[in-house]
């Protein structure tokens, strides 16, 4: 976690900052600015490499700025990063273990290092505001820290079981965890360090060795990640980074012989496809999918407005919406929702939005001009079938016409809306008024994903509603996020339904033993 005297910055905390994050954000970001351009490699092999075609990333916060240009993968530089990962995995498995672990934590330590420099890189490239930006350029650090400590404290995974009572005979039996092999993650535009990060630091402590490849929204955190595990020393071929489009790498990378499991976070679509492709060869591989949420809230009449007011804001448009765990489902008892209507409009009447490098700005753009047109379909679909409270608009006065900017918004709809089952990912928060605890319920739990869930009410409604509901994140009374924040070692954070595939959770002491396979062992002396 970031410290700054007793401060600690997590997902949690981020909102009262110290002034040294302030300054040191805002030098980064300069540096940053002048540094924008140039062309960036792939890794493959232990080396950085060109390809022969590229593609240019620009800025959502001004189309202006040219992030630079970015080496594009072809099925060709697929096939040799799979190669490199299966040729070096023998070597990284058999690597001692305090050896491997070293690696890994020196990796976390280099992000450590460089975390302003990260979360400046990745504030102009997905259009995060700077505590969003530098709390996963941390986060990223300690998953690098976590994974390592985990796996030493389960003993590497390695359990002894009772001897077989046989007279006469010493039979020993053992149960191993052992890494599967060249592993796969494929990692969103979101969160480009830390869902690229997480995966990578989990499936090296593990003993595989990883292909990466980065949402072409995300290019840079992708690579800046790289220099951090190549400047680390590991084995060439232990970590491969590929850039380009679905249609090309993800499909070579699926395609490929040495593929051994596969880590995606993603859309709901593109997982499930993952899965019955994985499922469907010669034998089935493992695959860990996160696949986003439709995350509802239920404020009950009992509960603290003032309280739920920020923990909704800060949910719904934290990231413009754009968070898997972001608010998208508020249902709140009719008794009082007219009051949490007013609260809420208030609330999002003082969001800044604007570029977010600057501090007076807490809402960025969102990621591309087509999600900027999707935000305008559905808050026009909603201005017609529904009500807009607030927000609704694209924004395009001054320097946001060169970005894409969109405004907050809240709409009242009714519950049969077919926009409550869509997940927008976009800056569109929906409520609806209902008439008892039980309907919130049965309206929150209707979504066929549960990633993320929380309530407002009575302690008594909280063990209510922690017994009922189907997500497999949860938050109760929560001011600093509804249904966002989780950070490593204090949240596991992993849905359930639609959402996972494994039903366990990134951050968690029952994540590392997804990326192993047990072998019983028993030996007769």
């Amino acid at each position: 976690m970031a410290k700054a005297g007793s401060f600690k910055l997590t997902y949690a905390t981020m909102f009262d900052p110290p002034e040294e994050l302030h300054q040191r954000f805002e030098s980064a970001v300069e540096k940053a600015r002048a540094s924008l351009g140039g062309g960036h490699a792939l890794h493959i092999d232990g080396k950085d490499r060109p390809a022969e075609k590229s593609f240019e990333k620009l800025s959502p916060i001004d189309t202006r700025w040219s992030l630079g240009r970015y080496a594009a993968a072809s099925s060709a530089d697929v096939g040799d990063a799979m190669e490199a990962a299966a040729r070096a995995f023998d070597g990284w498995r058999r690597t001692p273990v305090r050896e491997r672990l070293a690696f890994v934590r020196r990796i976390g330590a280099l992000i450590e290092e460089r975390v302003y420099d990260l979360g400046a890189a990745m504030a102009v490239e997905v259009g995060k505001n700077r505590m969003e930006s530098v709390g996963e350029a941390f986060e990223t650090a300690e998953f690098f820290r976590l994974y390592p400590d985990m796996f030493e404290q389960a003993n590497g995974f390695d359990l002894r079981l009772p001897d077989d009572p046989l007279p006469g005979w010493k039979s020993r039996n053992r149960s191993v965890l052992k890494p599967y092999g060249a592993w796969c993650v494929i990692s969103p535009f979101n969160f480009p360090l830390a869902l690229s990060g997480g995966p990578v630091a989990a499936a090296l402590v593990t003993g595989n060795t990883v292909v990466l490849k980065v949402a072409t929204d995300t290019p840079l955190s992708g690579r800046l990640l790289a220099d951090c595990v190549r400047d680390a020393g590991l084995p060439k071929g232990v970590f491969n980074l590929l850039a380009g489009s679905g249609g090309t790498v993800g499909e070579a990378m699926l395609d490929n012989p040495h593929l051994a499991g596969i880590t995606f976070t993603g859309s709901y679509d593109v997982g499930m496809r993952i899965y019955r492709h994985l499922s469907s060869g010669r034998y089935p591989r493992p695959a860990i999918l996160e696949m986003g949420g439709k995350n509802a809230v239920a404020v009950t009449r009992n509960a603290d407005l003032e309280r739920a007011t920020l923990g909704i804001v800060r949910s719904a448009y934290g990231l413009q919406g754009q968070k898997c765990s972001a608010l998208s489902r508020i249902y709140v008892d009719k008794r009082v929702a007219d009051e949490l209507v007013d609260r809420l409009k208030s609330a999002i009447a003082a969001i800044k939005v604007g570029d977010p490098t600057r501090r007076e700005n807490w809402m960025g753009p969102v990621i591309h001009g087509k999600a900027c047109d999707h935000f305008a379909e559905y808050a026009g679909a909603l201005a017609k079938r529904g009500r807009i409270l607030a927000g609704g608009k694209q924004l395009k006065d001054g320097n946001l016409a060169h970005g894409y900017y969109c405004a907050p918004t809240l709409a009242d709809a009714g519950a049969e809306d077919a926009l409550w089952g869509v997940e927008m990912f976009v800056p569109i928060a929906m409520l609806a008024r209902v008439e008892s605890n039980d309907e919130a319920m049965r309206l929150a739990n209707r979504s066929e994903l549960g990633l993320t869930a929380g309530v407002y009410g009575s302690p008594e409604e909280v063990e209510w509603f922690l017994d009922r509901i189907q997500a497999g994140v949860t938050y109760a009374n929560r001011p600093q996020g509804a249904t966002t924040g989780a950070w490593p070692g204090y949240q596991a954070f992993g849905g359930w339904k639609g959402s996972g595939s494994t039903g366990k959770a990134i951050g968690s002491a029952y994540y590392l033993p997804l990326y192993m396979r047990e072998q019983s062992q028993t030996v007769v002396d």
